[in-house]
């Protein structure tokens, strides 16, 4: 089925690019700063209309970079700041942890038994 859709399609388009090069009317084409010479009217349609194509081919491309080009901005900011927030309760990990808590001190300072060097004396 789909090959007999692709066969009308395709008799279609030739039949319809058949008229348009048939018509042999000549057109004086009058471009913005330019003459172009005359030529027929069925080449003037098939060229604008590659150009046309051509055209929006590279516009699409162009605009698919442009949103291609935010969308990677959008996702490296918000990247940026879910490392930002990492980043500062780190920091407030580190400097608690590097403060120390009066436990800690306290723990330390009493495991620690006070040895005098200069006492001599044997305990036994």
């Amino acid at each position: 089925m789909r090959f007999v859709i692709l066969v009308l399609l395709f008799l279609i388009f030739g039949y319809s690019l058949g008229l348009v090069v048939a018509n042999n009317n000549e057109v004086a084409v009058n471009l913005l700063f330019t003459q172009a010479p005359a030529m027929s009217l069925g080449l003037l349609l098939i060229l604008s209309i590659f150009l046309g194509v051509l055209i929006g081919i590279l516009l699409a491309l162009l605009l698919f970079k442009v949103f291609q080009n935010k969308w990677e901005i959008g996702r490296l900011s918000k990247e940026n700041r879910r490392l930002q927030e990492e980043l500062a309760q780190s920091n407030i990990e580190i400097q608690r942890l590097s403060q120390g808590t009066p436990a800690d001190q306290t723990i330390y300072g009493d495991s620690q038994p006070h040895i005098d060097p200069i006492d001599t004396t044997v305990v036994r």
